[in-house]
């Protein structure tokens, strides 16, 4: 036995800040391996990971939240949970969001969603991303220094879903006071105990409540009417709140991943300046870029899923009630489809295989938008922020550095991001 043997993923702080070697020794031993303390079986490996992903009927998306807590009791035996399943899923965590839903109600919620990320309205969106990015950069470029995840990521990310979703212009400011968590300190190990009490779902079902209920009365021609009167593909009308959790779990989702991959392509763009070189001299370089960011740092470090019924994953039996953590960001590491795994490599011809954005009928509907929103930023940040690097007065000298990172098993970035950098000058026309 050796000391990761003895780690508990869901607890140590260690492999919050870099959980990758553990990753790879769980991968070693088997790519479908227990974890010793949450009777949890760990999926490493890329193509038991797809497995999972695309067995609805072997697997419930039901504790994609709770994971290793479930919630109520799940028996090791027998053939069939799902009955269980049925009768207990709405006491489980976000059981009215997304993903923890399974088919039918999956398909006929996630049919909603669709008609809202539309080729159009996301094209339309992205017209507005350039303006946001140059508006959000003003607000700090000439001060050629910034806290970027409070300074630029989280701003233009909710910005971003509240421009799609047709957040009326006069209540976006209240919309960035009610999601924005905004600390005083962005010392090592800072906390703050009213951003974690503060539930955003709340604010946002009352909001779109509103809105909905408003645009089902007073039709306009505007994109929360479209929201108001879609329809299931049966044909029928769905309740208020049907819609409005289609709303927050954009917001949710949406806005929390794309912050992470913003910081993570800054992080790496900053700790190395040959990379920022090369990027800026060629930017078709970016999407692929985006991809790799993707890949080595996943936002979603894993996902759960409940077993129920008796299946075989990668040629291990698991019964049914067996909870699985699908690691993300182990699989987009794993040798056997990705060679020399740990190094960003901006030219790898597979970068876009990775499953940061989940797969099967889970795979996140907003990764084009996410894709979009790097893209953008990326190019307006380099055309108006010249010798990005990391700050040394918020991090520590190189080989020195500090670095914290969000406090979950499920989410993987940082919780804060200081650069220096020079403006570079006017916006570009």
């Amino acid at each position: 036995m050796t000391d990761l043997d003895s780690r508990n993923f869901f607890t140590d702080p260690e492999l919050v800040a870099n959980p990758y070697g553990y990753f790879d020794h769980l991968r070693a031993q088997c790519p479908v391996h227990p974890e010793p303390h949450h009777d949890v079986m760990m999926i490493t490996g890329y193509r038991e990971a797809i497995e999972v992903y695309n067995d609805n009927y072997g697997f419930s998306a039901c504790n994609t939240v709770s994971g290793p807590f479930p919630g109520f009791p799940v028996p090791l035996e027998g053939e069939d949970i799902s009955g269980l399943i049925a009768e207990h899923r709405h006491k489980l965590p976000m059981s009215d969001q997304l993903p923890t839903m399974d088919p039918p109600a999956h398909t006929d919620h996630r049919s909603l969603l669709m008609r809202l990320i539309t080729p159009k309205r996301l094209s339309e969106n992205e017209e507005f991303m350039w303006r946001l990015a140059d508006r959000q950069l003003d607000t700090f470029i000439e001060q050629g220094q910034c806290e970027f995840i409070r300074d630029f990521a989280q701003p233009f990310a909710l910005l971003v879903v509240a421009d799609l979703l047709g957040v009326p212009d006069d209540d976006r400011d209240n919309f960035t006071q009610q999601l924005l968590h905004r600390p005083d300190d962005h010392g090592i190990g800072s906390t703050d105990e009213h951003a974690m009490a503060h539930n955003p779902l709340e604010f946002l079902y009352s909001q779109f409540s509103g809105y909905i209920e408003d645009r089902r009365a007073n039709p306009r021609d505007d994109v929360l009417t479209g929201l108001a009167t879609a329809t299931f593909p049966d044909g029928s009308t769905p309740e208020v709140l049907d819609a409005v959790r289609i709303a927050a779990n954009l917001f949710a989702a949406g806005t929390e991943t794309t912050v992470r991959l913003l910081s993570t392509m800054l992080f790496f763009l900053a700790e190395d300046a040959e990379l920022q070189s090369r990027i800026r001299g060629d930017r078709s370089l970016i999407d692929n870029f985006v991809e790799e960011a993707l890949r080595v740092e996943s936002p979603i470090k894993g996902d759960f899923r409940l077993a129920q019924r008796p299946v075989t994953v990668g040629g291990v039996d698991l019964a049914a009630g067996t909870t699985v953590m699908l690691l993300n960001g182990a699989a987009n590491r794993d040798p056997e489809q990705f060679p020399d795994p740990h190094t960003l490599d901006i030219e790898r011809d597979n970068a876009r295989s990775h499953l940061a954005f989940g797969r099967g009928i889970h795979t996140c509907p907003g990764a084009p938008l996410a894709r979009a929103e790097a893209r953008v930023s990326l190019n307006r940040i380099l055309d108006r922020m010249a010798d990005i690097a990391i700050s040394d007065d918020v991090h520590g000298a190189p080989g020195e550095r500090r670095f914290v990172y969000v406090p979950t098993y499920i989410l993987r970035g940082l919780a804060f991001l200081g650069l220096e950098f020079t403006p570079a000058g006017a916006v570009p026309q």
